[in-house]
């Protein structure tokens, strides 16, 4: 299991129900959550195998960008 972290612009509730069911069925996320009071909207995911790039992929069928970060 592995932790990676995103700068996103999901930046609401609103925004975070229309990710929910996306990453929800992602393959390979274990548990998934965003930081909406930090600046950066820090996406936190507990990966079972999903990589940056399937994560930045399925954000962006949705619409939201996402950024590596260490």
């Amino acid at each position: 299991m592995k932790t990676i972290k995103f700068k996103t612009n999901i930046n609401c509730g609103g925004c975070i129900s229309k990710v929910t069911p996306f990453l929800n069925k992602q393959e390979g996320v274990e548990s998934w959550e965003v930081d909406t009071t930090n600046a950066d909207k820090i996406l936190t995911i507990e990966s079972d195998g999903a990589s940056e790039e399937d994560v930045k992929a399925t954000l962006q069928k949705v619409g939201f960008k996402a950024e590596s970060i260490e």
